[in-house]
């Protein structure tokens, strides 16, 4: 069973999360509503920093993310973007902070179901 959770978070935790569909691709279709998603998540979680207009994304450069609708979504609404390089591994802070925390607690766990993986996950964020 594989089930994809994308997460976004900052030095306070995590801001918004969530679980790919089943039989859902990412797509930039989808990957624009992640980010409408987002942007509401951080007006409510994280209200300084959208007052502000001081929050940043960073993201890989996967054709979802930087697709041209996902570019001019962003651009729309003053979203300020990290660049990631390519082959840039120095900057994947989820492989430092976020990787780490989820899998230590799953690791050698067997799961019956997409909902028990669901439910681990959450508890683990």
């Amino acid at each position: 069973m594989k089930v994809l959770l994308t997460v976004f978070f900052d030095c306070n935790g995590v801001v918004h999360h969530e679980f790919l569909p089943q039989g859902r691709t990412v797509n930039k279709e989808y990957y624009l509503e992640v980010m409408r998603r987002l942007r509401e998540a951080i007006r409510q979680k994280r209200t300084e920093l959208w007052k502000k207009q001081s929050w940043i994304l960073h993201h890989d450069n996967a054709p979802a993310h930087t697709s041209m609708l996902v570019r001019e979504f962003l651009a729309k609404n003053k979203t300020v973007i990290m660049p990631q390089p390519p082959y840039s591994p120095h900057l994947a802070p989820a492989d430092f902070f976020l990787f780490p925390k989820l899998k230590t607690p799953m690791k050698g766990k067997r799961f019956a179901t997409i909902e028990a993986i669901k439910e681990k996950s959450k508890q683990v964020l």
